[in-house]
């Protein structure tokens, strides 16, 4: 008899695509293509470096996987690094950029070939990386949040294609986000000072606590952070136009039930197939 059972396995997906690949390519096909075969080259050394194996190739795109889900998110950062070394100098006016997304999860087995949630969750974190930069699922940061010397921004959950909504996190080097700057893997990121209440006859300067409330609201989905930033503005008003008579409320329960209907809506599953 033949066993047809599907073979399962848990394993780190890395997914690195190129920043708008196609404009790049209107603009410039064979230059765009050698360069996009040498970073490949780049990739495919470094990969093997951190004991992983390209899985697929396909136009623009690259899925890996790895054993250590360590060693998968040093192996980003480090392609991150390459290519950012790479770039010819002069710099080029349209210089070819990846995002890098990363899960630790269940994929099926075919062959030489993965598939599942655990692959289609790494795509859709990459589409949330800047250009140059690494963005990775709750899971991969349980494992990695204490043994790397980088940093993590927690991005929250973000709606994705035909995904439930997943925890995610960019990865930061030296303070900076992924697609700001040189990576240094070996640096110990700047201490980050934690935002407590402020006290009666606190000096601390303003913009320290107005940074780490923008910060804050930053960290937040876009209508979530809005919806707070336009009552807390309707609060001030109210307070300080007619301090006897409280009438914010209604204006801010209206923009709280707005705000939660869009996500209701949002959240609704796609009636479309994935490709």
């Amino acid at each position: 008899m033949t066993d047809d059972k599907v073979k399962r396995r848990l394993t780190t997906v890395l997914c690195a695509d190129v920043h708008s690949y196609s404009r790049l390519m209107e603009a410039d096909e064979t230059g765009t293509l050698e360069t996009l075969r040498r970073y490949f080259a780049t990739m495919a050394r470094l990969v093997e470096r951190h004991d992983g194996r390209i899985v697929n190739t396909w136009g623009d795109a690259v899925i890996a996987e790895f054993a250590s889900v360590v060693e998968a998110v040093q192996c980003a950062i480090e392609i991150q690094q390459e290519v950012s070394n790479q770039e010819s100098a002069p710099p080029q006016l349209n210089p070819m950029r990846f995002r890098i997304g990363i899960n630790l999860g269940d994929v099926m087995v075919d062959g030489t070939n993965i598939y599942g949630d655990g692959v289609n969750i790494a795509s859709r974190l990459q589409e949330l990386a800047d250009p140059g930069g690494v963005v990775i699922s709750s899971s991969v940061y349980d494992q990695v949040h204490n043994k790397l010397s980088v940093g993590f921004d927690c991005l929250g959950q973000r709606p994705m294609k035909n995904i439930a909504p997943q925890t995610s996190y960019r990865v930061t080097m030296s303070g900076r986000t992924g697609g700001q700057g040189s990576f240094a893997v070996n640096e110990s990121p700047p201490r980050r000072e934690q935002a407590g209440p402020l006290q009666m006859g606190d000096r601390r300067d303003p913009s320290s606590w107005m940074g780490a409330l923008s910060n804050w609201l930053a960290k937040l989905p876009r209508p979530v952070a809005a919806a707070l930033t336009i009552s807390g503005f309707l609060i001030l008003i109210n307070l300080f136009t007619n301090p006897h008579r409280i009438w914010f409320h209604w204006p801010v329960a209206a923009i709280f039930f707005g705000v939660l209907m869009r996500t209701a809506l949002g959240h609704r599953p796609d009636s479309k197939e994935e490709r």
